[in-house]
């Protein structure tokens, strides 16, 4: 079994200043939300994060970046929160931003060991500014190295207590990949069940990935409420 989080707080409690954090979730669907707002409360600051984007203004992301808790983000789009934007056309915040599929593979190559690769995405760009490039098959190839994070934060549907875990829909998302790529990954899940309960053959993330997991209810917020007129 692994260690089963009686309480939010208590999963966060290892976090400290100028950790490196990745955070599943793509806009606010599959987010691990309490484990987020959790490390709101604990204050903790100067920490650089790896997610898809930074939420919006109100959640996700968003209250770590209005805190100021947030040193680096490392993601691919600044997205509806336009805190992100302001921080980042005033020089307030470090950002590196990264084509989403270029993002996801630097994610993918850490989890899997794979230190770098090459890609065509962003040759010719200010994204291939200071990398090295390289010609295969008269195509030139940009060097993108592999991410890691000190903690990684994922959501799923359901989880045993073994830490196999189930993604439900577009939830899984990041999550998966960023599970693989952390030192310590605590997984917040709707449903945790009994070992023996998860089919093997539907498992996506296996427990050898997950260090920590607690059971959590969500809010589920809709980032862009979109009905007809």
């Amino acid at each position: 079994m692994k260690k089963i989080s009686t309480s939010f707080q208590e999963a966060v409690a290892d976090i400290q200043d100028g950790a490196t954090l990745m955070v599943g979730g793509f806009g606010l669907c599959g987010i691990p939300e309490n484990l987020i707002q959790a490390l709101v409360d604990k204050g903790v600051k100067d920490l650089t994060v790896i997610s898809n984007n930074c939420g919006i203004d109100d959640w996700g992301l968003g209250p770590l970046l209005k805190n100021k808790q947030i040193k680096k983000m490392i993601g691919s789009y600044v997205g509806e929160n336009k805190e992100f934007e302001r921080q980042v056309l005033a020089g307030e915040l470090e950002v590196e931003l990264t084509p989403q599929g270029t993002l996801a593979e630097k994610i993918r190559a850490g989890g899997a060991g794979i230190p770098a690769f090459y890609t065509p995405a962003g040759v010719g760009t200010p994204i291939a500014e200071g990398k090295e490039t390289k010609i295969f098959n008269g195509r030139e190839y940009l060097l993108e190295e592999a991410l890691t994070a000190d903690f990684s934060f994922v959501r799923a549907w359901k989880g045993d207590k073994m830490g196999n875990l189930v993604y439900h829909k577009t939830a899984r998302n990041f999550n998966p990949m960023i599970a693989a790529a952390g030192k310590v990954t605590i997984a917040e899940v709707e449903t945790l069940c009994e070992i023996g309960e998860l089919d093997p053959n539907f498992i996506h993330t296996p427990s050898v990935y997950v260090q920590m997991i607690i059971e959590g209810k969500q809010e589920k917020r809709i980032e862009r409420l979109t009905v007809r007129k």
